[in-house]
């Protein structure tokens, strides 16, 4: 059996971590309620570790409904704040606020381009880019298209949603592989 090689970055004490970096970071994702709810998750990132709120994931879930969208939209800003105090959540108002401006959001992508997985994979022209990291320290924090991208998400009203978490974004969704290139996931894909 072959050796299992991971990206450098992955803390291998941490099994949600290593299962989350073998069987999702980085492989393409095309479903809308998913690229929701990594966006969120990204924006709730902001000034913190990716490893803290991948910890929190399935409170999250919880406490967003399965980031079901038509649920969000549906409940006032109290009824959301009331949620953040019941789940192991980040306390923070204005992510968890910013979860339904990013389904508002959301909307108007879809209403516009049909859907938001065919929006934010035309930034890409609807394929990875492959870069070729000898190690992760090695990659880039934000590019012409994180950029790009954070700048007109903002445009229809998403929150905590900056160059650097949108290149992040785009690392985990598989818009960008950035598997270091001895890692056995790379090889998997």
């Amino acid at each position: 059996m072959r050796e299992v090689v991971r990206c450098g970055w992955v803390n291998l004490k941490n099994p949600v971590y290593v299962e989350y970096h073998d069987k999702e970071w980085g492989k393409p994702l095309h479903n809308d309620q998913k690229l929701f709810e990594l966006l969120c998750l990204e924006g709730a990132q902001a000034g913190l570790s990716w490893e803290t709120i991948l910890n929190k994931r399935e409170e999250y879930s919880k406490c967003f409904w399965n980031f079901d969208i038509e649920k969000i939209l549906k409940k006032t800003d109290e009824q959301l704040l009331d949620r953040m105090t019941k789940y192991g959540i980040i306390k923070n108002r204005l992510k968890v606020l910013g979860v339904k401006k990013n389904a508002v959001a959301y909307k108007k992508i879809v209403k516009e381009y049909g859907s938001l997985d065919k929006y934010l994979w035309s930034l890409v022209n609807d394929k990875p880019i492959n870069n070729r990291l000898r190690t992760y320290k090695d990659g880039a924090t934000q590019t012409e298209i994180s950029e790009k991208m954070s700048k007109e998400l903002k445009k229809y009203g998403f929150t905590f949603i900056g160059p650097v978490i949108c290149y992040a974004f785009m690392q985990a969704s598989g818009m960008v592989n950035d598997h270091e290139v001895a890692c056995t996931a790379r090889q998997k894909k």
